[in-house]
């Protein structure tokens, strides 16, 4: 085939174009694929609809991110978790079918990657022991009264890149606590107040195979719409996802 000589220039501006477009979507996360994201929801004691599906997706979803799919019914985690990078559970509400359970751990034991939100580290459920034990590590069983209380970071980590090293917001103080039959964790971030010594507010889960996030921190909006999480819950399913 043969070509003009005006075509010439104009080809060689669409390779030029071409490997341009490569070598940024290399060196820019954002132009890569969205992180496919899958959210659960629901339960008691939270406005699940505004803080996670809504004031939450949107963070994730913001610049291309990722790709968010909600849902509040545990039914149909089966349905979606195959196809997903991240599983983001925000629920407290029982996940009881056992293929679920046992869908969840395999998820885990690929080693794909998980957050684990505030109404997720509570000891939700006394028929499922083993999600505390091998994906929290731990959990909570009580926490302050709703009240102001500083979060500190302990050390350097891609989850908390770009964080303040040290601020406060209004939420629960949980009580987290490790479980010495777990498999530990690498403590990121602090809560305390004048009234308590600190626990462990964001953390990673020392899982054999997956990439586990912790985070206390999430009640209501006094989180949710703070700069520091936004960028906190960001960091986070991009650390897991990799």
């Amino acid at each position: 085939m043969k070509f003009k000589k005006t075509q010439i220039p104009f080809l060689g501006l669409i390779l030029v174009l071409g490997m341009a477009t490569s070598l940024l979507a290399k060196e820019n996360p954002a132009l890569k694929m969205p992180i496919k994201v899958l959210m659960v929801g629901g339960g008691s004691s939270h406005d699940f609809d505004t803080w996670y599906k809504g004031a939450d997706v949107e963070t994730l979803e913001k610049d291309g991110l990722a790709e968010v799919t909600y849902t509040d019914d545990p039914s149909t985690i089966l349905q979606y978790l195959g196809d997903m990078d991240v599983l983001f559970l925000a629920n407290n509400q029982p996940i009881a079918d056992d293929a679920t359970r046992k869908a969840i751990f395999a998820f885990a034991e690929a080693g794909k990657g998980l957050v684990l939100a505030h109404p997720a580290l509570w000891y939700n459920w006394e028929d499922w022991p083993e999600y505390n034990k091998t994906m929290v590590s731990g959990g909570s069983r009580g926490h302050n009264a709703y009240g102001n209380f500083n979060v500190s970071l302990t050390e350097k980590h891609p989850v908390t890149k770009g964080m303040p090293k040290n601020f406060s917001l209004d939420d629960e103080l949980y009580y987290y606590k490790v479980d010495p039959a777990g498999p530990g964790i690498e403590i990121l971030a602090q809560a305390s107040n004048t009234d308590t010594d600190p626990f462990p507010s964001i953390f990673i889960v020392k899982h054999p195979k997956a990439k586990i996030v912790g985070i206390a921190l999430g009640h209501d909006a006094a989180s949710h719409e703070l700069e520091a999480y936004k960028m906190l819950i960001r960091n986070a399913v991009q650390w897991v996802a990799k």
